[in-house]
């Protein structure tokens, strides 16, 4: 496929968070019969720390205080459990994993009272065994506080099942939310990007109904009783109700769904796919456009089944993706500059003469403030592993975290540094600092990372299915070890690659003559393709 260059001009409203990233791989597609789900945590006000809630018994009467995640706001208070899990990142002891990503959707559905979506995700963590009892208790919980947030997509796995939820509330004031919940087919995978995935219900499917939730016999599927009537009254659907379509209804496309949010979908889908070019007009925008809003095209399938067996290196690599070797290269675009950098300033979008354009947005992006791969598996030694890395993914290291854990490394504290207090031995900052430096000569760099990168990744793949001593020891001192190991590559980076300049060094080790002084420094000149774009401006002979 050729190269694109995208001219939009401005079409339609919709509000998107455009942040987030989740895939999703079936037990009979991965390589060693785990669930797997990654999630991207992507947002300039996230500061990475790794989450951490030891197991713990809770009198009768006790009650937990629910905040916004995004904002601290205080929501209130709800009846505590006699006893909650233990949760490390976004797995607890028993496996269980979720993630999410934003869509907005319509914003007359929105509210502010209730339970935020943060706040849903860690009392399921703290509270539930299995995907479905995760489905079923923030169901509950909305039913009865209420959803205070926009529309989301959220990834609920164990090790057994992996599902995928769509879910947005009523509107100020209603309690309950519209939600559709499918298990993906253990030998498939899924992803969604910040906008609502799953369309048509199985209205066709023998089916139950239990209060204001339908359930479908086999147990694929349950959505909310009163999704369809709900959407008429609203004006939002006027078929049959086989037509019903959840995502026209509540987060119809606009262009933003589709190039900023879809295209990272394809992008997953096309690393274990051969037949995926053929949605690229679908999720580039190209046909939404050619119609004028009024098509989107064939839209790609909620699942797909993969070519191949998939590792949770495999989802590593792909939270990595720069929509490398496809049209949407964002190391490949004019706004790159001549060290090929992924980093955009400003907003995603820009206009220049009344006319709208956008900048690609990857799956690997500098606004992330941790991710995670974790890997569930009723016959590991170690119990799942939970892969967490901090800021860009493109250039972090994922470490091993268990979900027995008694605590959590220094490096990844809570409270240790945020967003505008540096800290040295902050896994953040030290992250921040290399890729920050890495993004002046990117194409340069990435390649010293990249060596430091699969070092440690290849090591820790080697060392973790044969645990067997104390788990929560070995992660926190690995992790402390890696923290360590990018301090060094910082300095390293800095030291080598400053004024534009880049000092001769083998194996990381600087280059000196006879007399002991540093070896005279190339001085690489710009790219001769950057080179012919600035000549014309340039005096000459």
């Amino acid at each position: 496929m050729k190269r694109i260059v995208l001219v939009f001009a401005a079409v339609m409203g919709m509000s998107y968070a455009m942040a987030c990233t989740n895939f999703l791989v079936g037990k009979d597609a991965s390589t060693d019969g785990s669930t797997i789900i990654s999630y991207a945590a992507d947002s300039y006000t996230l500061y990475g720390f790794l989450h951490f809630s030891p197991a713990a018994d809770h009198q009768p009467g006790e009650m937990r205080e629910v905040r916004d995640w995004d904002s601290n706001r205080p929501q209130g208070f709800i009846p505590q459990v006699a006893h909650t899990y233990n949760v490390v990142g976004n797995m607890n002891e028993h496996q269980l994993t979720i993630g999410e990503t934003t869509w907005g959707g319509r914003e007359e559905l929105w509210d502010t009272v209730g339970i935020d979506y943060g706040s849903l995700m860690y009392i399921a963590l703290e509270r539930c065994k299995t995907a479905r009892e995760a489905i079923d208790c923030m169901v509950s919980l909305v039913e009865e506080y209420g959803y205070a947030s926009e529309g989301e997509t959220f990834s609920i796995a164990d090790p057994n099942e992996i599902w995928i939820m769509d879910m947005i509330g009523k509107g100020e004031g209603q309690k309950g939310a519209n939600w559709v919940a499918f298990r993906i087919p253990d030998d498939c995978i899924c992803g969604h990007a910040n906008q609502a995935r799953i369309t048509t219900l199985p209205l066709t499917a023998k089916r139950s109904t239990k209060g204001n939730r339908v359930y479908t016999k086999d147990g694929n599927a349950m959505w909310s009783k009163d999704i369809i009537k709900f959407a008429r009254e609203k004006g939002y659907f006027t078929g049959k109700d086989t037509e019903f379509n959840y995502q026209a209804c509540f987060a119809p496309f606009d262009l933003t769904a589709l190039y900023i949010c879809e295209a990272r979908v394809w992008s997953f889908f096309r690393h274990f796919s051969d037949d995926m070019d053929q949605y690229f007009d679908y999720a580039t925008g190209k046909t939404f456009l050619a119609t004028g809003g009024k098509d989107a095209g064939t839209p790609m399938p909620l699942y797909i089944k993969p070519n191949r067996k998939i590792s949770a290196q495999d989802i590593k690599d792909c939270m990595r993706d720069h929509y490398d070797g496809t049209p949407l290269d964002i190391t490949q675009s004019a706004g790159c500059g001549p060290w090929h950098s992924k980093l955009r300033y400003g907003k995603l979008g820009f206009k220049v003469d009344s006319v709208q354009y956008w900048y690609e947005r990857p799956t690997a992006t500098q606004q992330t403030g941790w991710s995670y791969v974790s890997q569930m598996n009723n016959n590991s030694k170690t119990g799942g592993v939970f892969w967490f890395g901090v800021d860009d993914a493109a250039t972090n290291v994922y470490m091993p975290f268990f979900p027995t854990m008694t605590r959590v490394p220094e490096c990844l504290r809570e409270g240790n540094g945020d967003l505008v207090t540096f800290s040295w031995t902050s896994a953040w900052w030290v992250f921040n600092i290399v890729a920050n430096w890495a993004y002046t000569k990117y194409n340069v760099m990435r390649q010293d990372i990249t060596r430091h990168q699969q070092y440690w990744e290849k090591k820790f793949n080697a060392e973790v299915p044969e645990l067997t001593g104390d788990l929560t020891d070995y992660a926190c001192t690995q992790a402390e070890a890696v923290v360590a190991d990018w301090q060094k590559l910082a300095i390293y980076l800095m030291t080598r690659y400053r004024d534009g300049q880049e000092y001769k060094a083998e194996n990381e080790l600087f280059l000196r003559d006879r007399f002991n002084q540093p070896l005279y420094p190339d001085r690489p000149a710009y790219p001769e393709e950057y080179l012919k774009t600035i000549a014309p401006n340039t005096v000459h002979e």
